[in-house]
């Protein structure tokens, strides 16, 4: 057994104890003759001084006990990973506590070339199960029995030496699931920890095996590590051993060249930077961590590369690079499988990130503001994130005028907001009142008509029904007449 601090047993001795119907699960297995062991990111977890609410354990069982026992203790089971050795269940505590726990028959698995699905064969003992684990630091096993710490990989000392390595070598266990790849990048933000480097020689060894891994693993591990505190670590780790040319391609494509004359940032570190901006903007602003809000971010001057122009003079120019970024943006995120909300959310965000900028800091009118929040539309949040963050020059004096600028926005916002219900920013006549007036049905015609009356509602404001009416009859008459 290794040593440990005294807080570190501690630690474990509480995790062992930490519900009483986890502590009536151990006891199960143990009256029934199975080895169970809790392994992974709890017991990581536990040594970190941190909590997990979702509890995997190991055993000697095999599935079918598993589920005999698990049933005994609740009705919340599902067996979608019988295949696996894997049999889930939920367990509630009297007072409405619930803990997530996966109990998993001993295994060792390993991928076929050219196969998306491992092949099962279930093991004998624990450390055939742990050697085939991703990291040393989720190889260790607590015995939920006699509370013994199980680390035949040196887990622990890589703990406290903050680094991620693999139990076999790195070269197999990549091999074995190659979206472990990703997830070494993914440990790299979420632990801090530093990987070592026979494991980064590994990923750039092992990145074309990702090939035979399902877009919506990757795309889930992607996400996982964009969630983190802090993605930089990882996303550098990506883009350096060319994981990212194959999973993700349009970021490695900003670290274009840049021109003699330094008339351009360096993209790829701006977009990291304006990634960490939206990162702190959005603990400030008191949202949970959001994807869509990241993704843009990150993304956001992805069409920079396909539009840069050397203009007269040695000036760099990137025009249309937001809608050029916005189709790129739906192309790969389709690829990745990201559901369509978030691509559409996504797209929409990175065409409007330069719309602030296309005001200067001249006043805005009331107009201007109207057609902001229109064009936003539920999305305002967001935006108001990514361009706050998207500002990252080194002119203090600038930095302040923009941030001031875009303060005024919002104050301006919410302000009109107040007054005119900007949240539902619609004309005076809805579709039936527009076909009832006009003596129209439905049709093209009446689709202008409510256009041209939500025009004259960012232009003027609230005009009322009866001026609505007005305006809209003036409109009809000098639109018919020049059709007559």
């Amino acid at each position: 057994m290794p040593d440990l601090t005294a807080a570190q047993r501690t630690a474990l001795d509480a995790v062992r104890e930490i519900s009483p119907a986890v502590r009536e699960l151990a006891d199960e297995f143990a009256s029934a003759g199975h080895e169970f062991y809790l392994v992974g990111g709890p017991v990581r977890d536990a040594l970190l001084g941190r909590r997990s609410s979702d509890l995997d354990f190991t055993t000697s069982a095999r599935p079918d006990a598993i589920e005999a026992i698990l049933r005994q203790l609740t009705p919340a089971i599902w067996d979608v990973g019988r295949a696996f050795g894997t049999i889930a269940a939920q367990l509630r505590e009297p007072d409405g506590a619930i803990w997530q726990v996966e109990v998993t028959t001993f295994r060792a698995d390993t991928y076929v070339d050219h196969s998306r699905k491992p092949e099962v064969v279930f093991g004998e003992h624990l450390g055939g199960d742990l050697v085939r684990r991703d990291f040393t630091v989720n190889a260790m096993a607590l015995d939920m029995a006699t509370g013994e710490l199980l680390d035949p990989f040196g887990g622990l000392i890589d703990l406290e030496d903050q680094l991620i390595r693999t139990p076999a070598a790195p070269e197999l266990s990549f091999s074995d699931d190659p979206l472990r790849i990703m997830r070494a990048a993914r440990f790299t933000s979420q632990l801090g920890f530093v990987p070592v480097p026979e494991v980064v020689a590994a990923m750039r060894q092992m990145a074309p095996r990702l090939e035979i891994v399902s877009a919506e693993r990757i795309r889930d591990e992607l996400s996982k590590l964009l969630l983190t505190d802090n993605p930089r670590p990882g996303l550098n780790l990506l883009v350096e051993t060319g994981v990212a040319a194959l999973v993700l391609p349009e970021l490695p494509a900003l670290k274009m060249e840049r021109d003699e004359h330094n008339h351009h940032k360096d993209v790829y570190e701006h977009s990291l930077t304006v990634l960490d901006q939206a990162i702190a903007l959005e603990k400030a602003r008191g949202h949970a961590p959001d994807i869509v809000n990241r993704l843009a971010a990150l993304l956001h001057d992805i069409g920079k590369p396909k539009t840069r122009r050397f203009e007269a003079g040695g000036k760099v120019s990137f025009y249309n690079h937001d809608v050029v970024g916005a189709k790129l943006a739906r192309k790969r995120l389709a690829a990745l499988k990201f559901s369509n909300d978030q691509i559409a959310a996504v797209a929409k965000l990175i065409e409007l990130h330069l719309r602030f900028h296309g005001y200067g800091e001249s006043q805005w009118t009331d107009a201007a503001v109207r057609r902001y929040v229109r064009d936003a539309g539920d999305q305002l949040e967001r935006l108001h994130i990514l361009t706050r963050s998207d500002c990252t020059t080194r002119n203090l004096a600038k930095a302040r005028r923009l941030a001031r600028a875009y303060e005024e926005l919002e104050w301006r916002i919410d302000q009109l907001a107040e007054q005119e219900e900007l949240d539902a920013l619609r004309p005076d006549l809805d579709g039936q009142q527009i076909m009832a007036l006009l003596d129209l049905k439905p049709g093209p015609v009446v689709g202008e008509a409510y256009r041209f009356l939500l025009e004259k509602r960012i232009e003027e404001g609230p005009l009322g029904e009866e001026k609505a009416r007005e305006v809209l009859l003036a409109w009809w008459r000098e639109r018919t007449g020049e059709l007559s």
